[in-house]
């Protein structure tokens, strides 16, 4: 079977997420990175695309360059991923999928809900793959924590509780650090802070493993160093389309804290706690049961679950291999396409578009709320307003 073409746009030396992303997409050789235009800096990022494997035609000074070359190309890529500073994400993703190709957005989709809107007409219209890398969704076990959802291992669903809390930005000697300050400045950031950085991941794991989505939220949000004009922590109320009630809370001075995503699922019939940390250990209380640990990797998993996971039991699978499973539901997802086929079931998991705009729409009503001091508010796109 051939391999996809893949293209990034961003993640260059010295990236914090472009390494992940290339052993994502590269691990189960369904994709070759064919193409990138990696770096601001024009020279550099041509520098280290052929340095990373790629002919130096096909590395490129900007992703402008990149579409004009790409669109005309007999081998045109596959699938694109938009790993920029937050602020571009809106322009190259719309381009990308006006000329055509299947995107893969790093998060957050956009800057406004506006916006958002526009990319899911888009797709809709296009017909391409739009997804948002709501990476942590790839995980096995929260795979399998949304199937036993879906199949009442736990009965009707009474209350989620997601964390998102570090400690990362709790030293206020470090307030005027540039790569800390950018993120509590409105004019680079938007309109929150830590919920649209780290708050919504929690939100969007929330709604991907109850199968609800976000109508309406009450928020508590809080700048707890006096430099800082958006918030650091943030508690946040909301009500789900399917009844559940939700609790989410999201901080960046909890010290002790290191990564901090965390989700509690408790039904009629039973309770699921999953600890991105300890990702292979998945903590399940039936209704009058004892509390059981299911293990990533062993016999008798939901087919999500199983498809996600590479390794025997007991041994490690982090987050690179988070993103991989949703490289391989793109990749699965381009084949049957191309083949007229339908899809494998247990990849149709990828977050699309959908989910990008109803998270920002959340960032804004997160906002909106905590100035109102906790006010309930719509928290639903308002296309999807309409809709209900």
């Amino acid at each position: 079977m051939a391999k996809l073409n893949w293209g990034m746009i961003g993640g260059g030396e010295g990236s914090q997420i472009g390494p992940a992303h290339r052993l994502a997409a590269g691990l189960d050789g369904a994709f070759t990175f064919a193409a990138g235009a990696l770096d601001h800096r024009a020279d550099a990022g041509r520098d280290y695309g052929q340095r990373l494997g790629l002919v130096p035609d096909r590395a490129y000074g900007d992703w402008r360059e990149m579409l004009g070359a790409e669109r005309a190309r007999a081998d045109r890529l596959d699938l694109v991923t938009v790993a920029t500073p937050n602020a571009t994400h809106f322009e190259i993703t719309k381009a990308f999928l006006e000329a055509g190709f299947n995107v893969l957005c790093e998060k957050p989709m956009t800057m406004t809900v506006d916006e958002g809107e526009e990319i899911v007409r888009l797709a809709e219209r296009s017909g391409r793959i739009c997804a948002v890398n709501y990476g942590y969704t790839g995980y096995a076990l929260v795979r399998h924590m949304r199937a036993m959802v879906a199949r009442g291992d736990l009965g009707r669903i009474r209350v989620v509780v997601a964390e998102f809390a570090h400690g990362h930005h709790a030293d206020a000697a470090d307030a005027d650090n540039p790569r800390v300050r950018w993120r509590y400045d409105p004019a680079q950031a938007g309109v929150s802070a830590q919920f649209a950085d780290c708050g919504i991941h929690a939100m969007h794991m929330a709604s991907f493993v109850t199968g609800q989505n976000v109508e309406r939220l009450s928020a508590d949000i809080v700048s707890t160093i006096d430099s800082r004009v958006l918030e650091d922590d943030a508690m946040v109320n909301f009500r789900m389309d399917g009844g559940t009630v939700g609790r989410l809370w999201t901080s960046s001075i909890a010290l002790g804290r290191q990564h901090g995503l965390t989700l509690q699922v408790f039904g009629e019939t039973g309770g699921l706690r999953w600890a991105q940390e300890q990702p292979n250990q998945l903590y399940h209380m039936p209704l009058g049961g004892r509390l059981q640990v299911i293990e990533r990797g062993e016999g008798n998993l939901s087919p999500e679950a199983d498809r996600a996971s590479r390794v025997t039991v007991g041994h490690a699978e982090g987050m690179p291999l988070a993103f991989a499973n949703i490289y391989a539901d793109m990749a699965e997802t381009i084949r049957a396409q191309k083949d007229g086929r339908a899809m494998d079931p247990a990849a149709n998991l990828y977050p699309r578009a959908e989910d990008g705009l109803r998270s920002m729409a959340a960032v804004f009503a997160v906002a909106q709320s905590g100035k109102a001091d906790g006010a309930w508010v719509d928290a639903r796109p308002p296309m999807f307003r309409a809709e209900a």
